[in-house]
Order: C-alpha cells, then sequence, then structure tokens
C-alpha cells in the first residue's frame, strides 16, 4: 500500500489484467488514463494499455493489486512488418481514435478547473491586498479605509450574486501574514451561506462589509494577547473589547450600515447564550452566519500558534456534535452542506488507492474535486478530478497527516492554514 514500503515490477503489457495496480511511467500527456497509476478495472483500459508504445515504462504494484500478471505474450504489441486485415486495422482506428478522444477530455477538464482555480487565486490575491490596505489604515485613516472595504465588498457581492455558478476553492500556498487571510475566509463562507440563505446583492454587499471588518477591532488589542494560547482574566475582558473598539472604527469610518455594525458586534454572540459581549440569544441573520463561519475557521486556524488546529471535516464535526446549540441549525446544515463531508484542505484515499487532496466541494457531499498525488510530476500539473463525474471513483476514507508517510505529506504540503476564495460563472 501507499504507507508500506513497496517496490513496483516491471511487466510487459501482454500481462496486463484487471484488477492490476499499474504505474506508467510516462508523460501524463502521453497516455488517455486520469493518473498514471491507477487500477485496472475493465477490459478497455487493458486494450489501451496493450496499445500504447510503453514497452520498458510499465510497472504494476503487486500489494496494491488484487490480481497478478497474466503470462507473457510474445508479439502482443503491434508489429509494423506483420500485415494486418482489414477487421484488425478497423479495430485498430476504432481504438486510436477512442484514445484521442479521452485524451482531449481530460486535457480539457484539467484545464476547465485550472483556469477556474486560477480566477480564484487572481481575485483572492487582489482582494487580500486591499483587505491588507485597509487594514493597516483603519486606524489612522478610517473614512479611506472605509471605502476601501466598502468597494471590495460591493464588487465581491456583484460577483457573487450574479454568478451563475459559483465554485469554493482551496488556494494554493499563501506566504506572509495578516488578518486579512481569516478576513476573507470568513467574508467568502459567509456569503456563499448568505447567497443559499436568499439574500440579495445589497444584502450579501452589507454582510461582506461586515465580516472584513468583524475582527478589525483588534488593531488596539496587543499581539501577545490575541496569540495567547490562555489569557489572564483581564487579558480576556481586554480581548473581548475588540468588538466596541471595531464599532468605534466603523462608525468613524462613515460607511457601515446597521446590518454591517451588527456583524461587528455580535459575530461572537451564540444562539444559547454563551456568548459575549451580551449574551445575546436573538442577534441577526448577517450576524449568525458571521458567527457561524468565524468558529469553523477559528477551529481549523487558531488565532494562536500553540493551539491545535482541526482538521477541517473534524471541525464540521465538532460544530454539529458538540457545539450545535451554538448556533442556528438552518445556517450550520447549510455550511456542512456547502463545504460536503470531505472539505477542501482534506486529505482522503480513493476506491483504487489513490491519495488525494480534496480542493473544492463537489455538487455532491460525498464527491468533491481531488487532486489525485502524482509523485512522478509536479503538484501545479498533477491532475485534478471531479468525482461526481466518475462512478467507480469514491473516496474511501479521510487521511490524518500523520499517517501519511513523509514524502507524500512534502508533495501534498496541505497547510495548517487554510485559504479559500471563489470564482463564479457569469449569466448572460
Amino acid at each position: 500500500m501507499w504507507n508500506k514500503p513497496e517496490k513496483p515490477v516491471a511487466i510487459d503489457p501482454s500481462q496486463v489484467v484487471i484488477g492490476m495496480y499499474v504505474w506508467l511511467n510516462v508523460s501524463w500527456d502521453d497516455h488517455p488514463f486520469l493518473c498514471n497509476r491507477f487500477k485496472i478495472s475493465d477490459e478497455k483500459q487493458v486494450a489501451t494499455i496493450r496499445s500504447l508504445p510503453i514497452q520498458g515504462k510499465l510497472f504494476y504494484h503487486p500489494e496494491k493489486s488484487t490480481a497478478t500478471p497474466a503470462p507473457f505474450v510474445a508479439g502482443v504489441a503491434r508489429d509494423p512488418s506483420v500485415v494486418r486485415t482489414a477487421e484488425e486495422e478497423e479495430v485498430d482506428a476504432v481504438l486510436a481514435a477512442e484514445i484521442v478522444r479521452l485524451n482531449q477530455e481530460k486535457r480539457d477538464r484539467l484545464q476547465k478547473h485550472k483556469d477556474a482555480a486560477a480566477r480564484a487565486d487572481r481575485a483572492w490575491e487582489q482582494a487580500a491586498r486591499v483587505a491588507s490596505d485597509a487594514m493597516h489604515a483603519m486606524g489612522r485613516a478610517p473614512k479611506q479605509a472605509g471605502e476601501q472595504f466598502l468597494n471590495l465588498s460591493r464588487s465581491t457581492a456583484s460577483l457573487i450574486s450574479q454568478g451563475q455558478e459559483v465554485l469554493l476553492h482551496l488556494l494554493g500556498d499563501k506566504e506572509g501574514e495578516g488578518a486579512q487571510f481569516h478576513a476573507l475566509n470568513v467574508m467568502t463562507l459567509s456569503m456563499l451561506v448568505g447567497k443559499i440563505v436568499g439574500m440579495e446583492e445589497d444584502q450579501l454587499a452589507e454582510l461582506a462589509l461586515g465580516t472584513l471588518a468583524h475582527d478589525i477591532g483588534k488593531i488596539r488589542v496587543p499581539a501577545r494577547i490575541l496569540r495567547a494560547k490562555n489569557r489572564a482574566k483581564h487579558e480576556e475582558v481586554f480581548y473581548r473589547e475588540h468588538g466596541t473598539y471595531g464599532i468605534e472604527l466603523a462608525r468613524m469610518s462613515g460607511v457601515f450600515g446597521a446590518t454591517a455594525i451588527s456583524v461587528i458586534a455580535d459575530h461572537h454572540e451564540y444562539m444559547d447564550g454563551s456568548g459575549w459581549p451580551n449574551g445575546k440569544t436573538s442577534a441577526g441573520l448577517a450576524a449568525r452566519i458571521t458567527a457561524l463561519v468565524d468558529r469553523y475557521d477559528r477551529l481549523c486556524s487558531p488565532e494562536s500558534p500553540d493551539q491545535e488546529a482541526l482538521l477541517p471535516s473534524e471541525a464540521l464535526a465538532r460544530l454539529f456534535k458538540i457545539e450545535s446549540a451554538k448556533f442556528d441549525q438552518r445556517l450550520l446544515k447549510i455550511l456542512i452542506r456547502l463545504l460536503g463531508v470531505y472539505p477542501p484542505g482534506t486529505l482522503v484515499k480513493l476506491s483504487d488507492d489513490s491519495l488525494g487532496l480534496v480542493v473544492a466541494p463537489g455538487k455532491e457531499s460525498l464527491r468533491p474535486t481531488v487532486l489525485i498525488y502524482s509523485p512522478d510530476m509536479e503538484k501545479r500539473e498533477a491532475p485534478t478530478i471531479d468525482l461526481s463525474q466518475f462512478d467507480d471513483l469514491k473516496i474511501e476514507e479521510a487521511l490524518r497527516p500523520a499517517s501519511l508517510p513523509s514524502d507524500v505529506l512534502r508533495w501534498m504540503n496541505p497547510r495548517q492554514r487554510l485559504s479559500y476564495f471563489f470564482s463564479t460563472e457569469q449569466t448572460n
């Protein structure tokens, strides 16, 4: 298995049978399959492999296979000196055409996902610059910073409300530190939840504005208090003032409406009365959405470097099983449905023994989009598969990073700090 020492065994194409886990040691572009490593599931795959020029480049993994190689048969590969019958030529032509079609289909699928992911990445970079600049300017020039927040929230709300399809993506590694990482995550997930519950564009813009600035009051709280795993009583009191400080700054900017202000004021209020600063049990919809999403993101990416981060699936499980009384049950179900059983950032093992990293929720909760572990190629070139398009491929289990060998983990590189953003397909 992937977590056991194993040496692949070289085989001839004539020895390929259903049930063998094979490795095609060629470029991803030189074959029509989604991955270079996979378990053979039907005779069409057998015929395709035998038609490829891969002598000396075909291997199989005994421990991952449920079948052993067939006896070697000389001459299975096509010999150009042998005259073919018309029927054989027709069969070859049909198979060749099918391989060309599958290759193009494979490339088109990968390019479509890469394009959407690239749009999300570029949009995040731009939003992160604006959010970071506004956060740094809020204390000295609140009106200017407020305008930056307002413009970003309106443009984002316009995209999400008008997008025919809005796709959430787990982004690549993002360097640097800053409050914009958490703010953009909360804004993104909150707006997707808001769209599902039926918020109009102006309501989404207010939600975006509030979530972008929900922690802005923390610029008045010392970093050592913010990053402390355990705070003294007086430090906790100071920390909990960040909502009040945030409201003051927001009002000074002159651009925050009542809904956005309520998000800043009430994003730590819980429906069971256990929240703060006032123990409210009936915060507004925007604040309830933000409280839920803020808690989810903090479970995955704690403020303190000394606090253990939960896996995305563990964070959702905790919200559902342990903390559900704190949150609006309808919103919690929407968030779980939005992120799926295997949220972005989850390491998984597939039914063909492949490993993958979930990079986007799918249209079906159990079938997200997965980046396939492909050690023989660079990560940015590795195949990305939407499992909803493949009936015979599914996730068997989620994996803890500690269960993977170090070389696999380095390639996968699941981050402690997750960064999400979205891409959209515009309506006509």
